[in-house]
């Protein structure tokens, strides 16, 4: 009987031996560790489309420049995956909104990605001094009809900035002869686009030498088009329920001052945070609204805020 007992304690002992043998060779060495983040982790070159458009204007993707900055385009967007994420996030929550604007002015359904590049769809303030989701400068604005001051800055009207750069879209276009064209002049400027057009003896974008900025913008456009047009493509994973939704308002009409919007938030049931959320076009705590204007203030429907 003792002759088992310590042939079964042998055992025991060699097993637990073997066992710590076997966790030391297991165990997350530096070496064996950067093995494990190459092996879990990995980037990869990306198939640039044999076909891509914007606003059914081809690109000449078989020039080597311009799949090469193509692919650049899909390269950084891709594998910025955090940005990419928030852009199906907002887009869920933004893009009903801009398409039947887009339609009404008969602009390219494509020029909503144009947004999308220009502020990340949020209500962005350039060094420039451009605001909004369109990037609307002052002048620009109030030439197509925006009031544009400290107490209300109509740039940040999402319907509104998008009919004025509806309008802007379609007179490049008119003046400049493409969409591509158009689009690009939404960053240099109708007349800088025209400029460097006759400068350089050339009538498309595609042929144009051009700063680092106006050069990648209808790239860029582009990609975001392609990213959020196919999103398991690119390797973004997310539910419906992950994608943000725009919360149901109705609108109230007011064609007087309004001296303290944080009492006027109260009469229906909010608060300033929130009436400033749907209305981020009133600057101020209160409206001037000297000339008597009848102004449309967005209220949340009931049951959306605690």
């Amino acid at each position: 009987m003792k002759i088992v007992q310590k042939a079964l304690a042998f055992v025991g002992l060699l097993s637990l031996c073997l066992l710590f043998i076997y966790a030391l060779q297991d165990a997350p060495t530096d070496e064996n560790f950067e093995k494990k983040l190459i092996n879990d982790y990995n980037v990869y070159a990306l198939q640039v489309p044999q076909y891509l458009d914007f606003s059914g204007e081809p690109m000449p993707l078989k020039n080597p420049d311009i799949h090469e900055r193509m692919d650049r385009e899909l390269l950084v967007n891709t594998y910025w995956q955090s940005n990419g994420l928030l852009m199906f996030k907002r887009a869920k929550k933004y893009f009903p909104t801009i398409e039947p604007i887009l339609a009404k002015y008969g602009v390219p359904d494509d020029f909503k990605y144009l947004a999308v590049i220009e502020s990340g769809l949020t209500n962005a303030v350039s060094p420039a001094g451009a605001r909004g989701v369109w990037q609307i400068m002052k002048s620009t604005g109030k030439e197509n009809g925006l009031e544009v001051n400290t107490n209300v800055d109509e740039r940040y009207h999402l319907e509104k900035a998008t009919e004025v750069a509806c309008k802007y879209l379609l007179k490049s276009k008119e003046e400049l002869g493409s969409w591509t064209l158009a689009a690009a002049a939404y960053n240099a400027g109708n007349t800088g686009i025209s400029r460097r057009l006759e400068e350089q003896g050339v009538t498309d974008y595609y042929d144009l030498l051009l700063g680092e900025e106006t050069g990648r913008y209808v790239f860029r456009i582009v990609a975001l088009k392609e990213i959020l047009s196919h999103p398991n493509k690119y390797g973004f994973n997310f539910r419906e329920k992950d994608l943000y939704s725009d919360v149901p308002t109705y609108k109230v009409e007011v064609d007087t001052a309004v001296t303290d919007f944080t009492k006027f938030a109260e009469r229906f049931g909010i608060n300033y945070k929130i009436l400033k959320l749907h209305n981020p076009w009133l600057r101020e705590p209160h409206l001037n609204n000297k000339s008597r204007k009848l102004y449309q203030i967005e209220i949340p429907k009931e049951g959306y805020y605690q």
